[in-house]
């Protein structure tokens, strides 16, 4: 078990924590959900020991062995991918290279043997023999292919860095487990493969994940970091939504019901307090309303941005017409004669492995980037925005965000902007932030912006779901589930994808599939799992 009494943490004037107690227990897999800058990664680092709280302690109990995923992708560089993955065992890997050492020698002593028999004695007990194994299976299941493990990590790209490191976390059986982030990087393959990992996993589990699907699937608790404390509530990420709306709900209007009778009462005394007749029930309505209780709901660091597309029309018969779209990108032919026809209502959902190819035909089709051969045409009644996964080269220019978004139509001024952003939460001195020091969740939402301005009648987005908490993941999502005209996208968030699309066009190396199925339809298709592998034999991954 571990657990936390009296932490309080606070930057300057900023409290992040206050008092906080809580307790993890074995069995069981907790989201560690909260507003971006709530403190998540904070208490994380708490938990593992890696930041000092302010005030309170850490208890964990003895002789149990902690794991955290690293989040520094060069630390183990110059060691080689299979032997970084079991350093996530530090007495495992200290017995290991003792014992090597100890057999490498030419002159084996008697003192050496002796302690030999004790390391191997210790190592058995340690399930070393079976590390290598075990360490290729995890390395498997993340999609790290054979001929990786003896490579340096420093070899490595910074995706297969990120697996590696997971691997690592989850080496040895942990008897708590910290884990912040862990599906970046993953394609679905070893999303699924984690959550299957994570719901065979018998000790403690701690995440932090903006996946909703994930902590749906994986989570037996929630633990809510808001108002700078947490509150656990047992169930999945869906049970707490509900739940805590519930409690909320409940709260105001508890609360409107006391302020009403409140102002009933104040009103009655005001009336009739100097009426000799009515004096006696003034005084008694009086001791009434010093006996209720109005609670002062506190401030909620969570906040939900307004994320509203309007199209100016409806878009007409012809919306989009692709045929024989060829590019080649660095030698390698991502697109490769590509027909498509985009029809009205569509929502496409572009998954795949090859996260290149979807990028590039998002940057053809919003005239970002030439294609080498091919053509496509916009239906006349078409008005398209495009959403970047890299999104750079919008805020070179160091503007105040006001002036950002004055840059683009319907320029209507600073009050208009203003206003604008405040709906997207910012609000006051944060409108004139200069976009040099904008956060990537920040960057995010002044590009929604900016779509939001073009009342387009079709939505290109790729990633879009990148940097955003899971309050603004939310907005987005029921903002496209409102939207009446088409879009195409793409996102590793599993529900976001699932909730949105009604057609799926993977782009495989061999070819291209296209149904008009859900998006769980699709996943669970054996005709499609078979096309697949068909198209690419050499190793199929849907990724997404």
């Amino acid at each position: 078990m571990i657990s936390a009494s009296n932490i309080c943490l606070a930057y300057g004037k900023r409290t992040i924590f206050k008092n906080v107690n809580i307790k993890f227990t074995p069995g069981n897999c907790y989201g560690l959900i909260g507003a971006n800058g709530a403190g998540k990664s904070t208490f994380l680092k708490i938990l593992a020991g890696n930041s000092e709280p302010d005030k309170g302690e850490v208890s964990i109990g003895k002789g149990l062995r902690l794991a955290v995923l690293s989040q520094d992708q060069f630390a183990f560089d110059d060691e080689t991918v299979l032997n970084t993955v079991i350093m996530g065992h530090k007495r495992l890997y200290s017995v290991m290279a003792e014992r090597e050492a100890i057999y490498a020698k030419e002159d084996f002593t008697e003192a050496d043997g002796v302690r030999s028999g004790e390391l191997e004695t210790e190592f058995a007990e340690m399930n070393g023999y079976e590390a290598e194994s075990e360490a290729a299976v995890l390395l498997n299941g993340l999609g790290i292919p054979e001929e990786l493990r003896q490579k340096k990590m420093k070899d490595l790209e910074g995706g297969d860095k990120v697996r590696v490191l997971l691997a690592q976390a989850l080496f040895g059986n942990p008897d708590i487990l910290l884990l912040d982030e862990p599906t970046n990087h993953l394609d679905l393959k070893s999303i699924q493969w984690l959550e299957e990992f994570l719901g065979r996993f018998q000790n403690t589990v701690i995440v932090v994940s903006h996946d909703r699907h994930f902590l749906n699937q994986v989570c037996t608790h929630i633990a809510d970091i808001d108002f700078g404390t947490i509150r656990t509530y047992v169930g999945n990420y869906d049970f707490w939504y509900e739940a805590s709306q519930l409690v909320l709900k409940q709260k105001q209007d508890a609360n409107k019901k006391a302020s009403d009778k409140a102002n009933e009462l104040k009103d009655f005394i005001a009336r009739f307090s100097s009426n000799a007749s009515k004096a006696k029930q003034a005084t008694s309505r009086k001791k009434l309303l010093d006996k209720l209780d109005i609670e002062e709901l506190p401030t909620s660091s969570r906040k939900y941005p307004f994320v509203l597309f309007k199209p100016e029309r409806p878009c007409g018969d012809i919306i989009l017409e692709v045929k024989g779209l060829s590019k080649t990108i660095d030698g390698f032919k991502v697109l490769n004669n590509l027909d498509l026809v985009v029809n009205k209502g569509d929502k496409i959902a572009l998954v795949g492995g090859n996260s290149v190819a979807k990028t590039t035909l998002m940057q053809i089709l919003a005239g970002e980037l030439k294609a080498d051969s091919g053509s496509f045409r916009w239906g006349v009644t078409i008005t398209h925005s495009y959403f970047p996964k890299e999104n750079s080269t919008y805020f070179a220019n160091n503007l105040s965000l006001i002036d950002w978004l004055c840059q683009y139509p319907p320029h209507e001024g600073e009050s208009f902007a203003r206003g604008f952003l405040g709906r997207m939460l910012f609000s006051g001195d944060e409108a004139t932030k200069m976009t040099n020091v904008l956060s990537g969740g920040e960057k995010v939402r002044c590009m929604l912006s900016r779509m939001m301005l073009t009342n387009a009648n079709v939505l290109l987005f790729d990633e879009p779901t990148n940097h955003l908490d899971l309050e603004s993941i939310t907005a987005l999502n029921n903002a496209l589930l409102q939207f009446s005209e088409v879009i195409l996208f793409t996102s590793h968030d599993h529900k976001f994808v699932s909730t949105l699309a009604n057609r799926i066009i993977e782009l495989t190396h061999g070819g291209v599939i296209d149904r008009v199925m859900s998006f769980d339809e699709y996943l669970d298709s054996p005709e499609i799992n078979t096309l697949r592998e068909k198209l690419s034999p050499a190793g199929a991954n849907l990724g997404l």
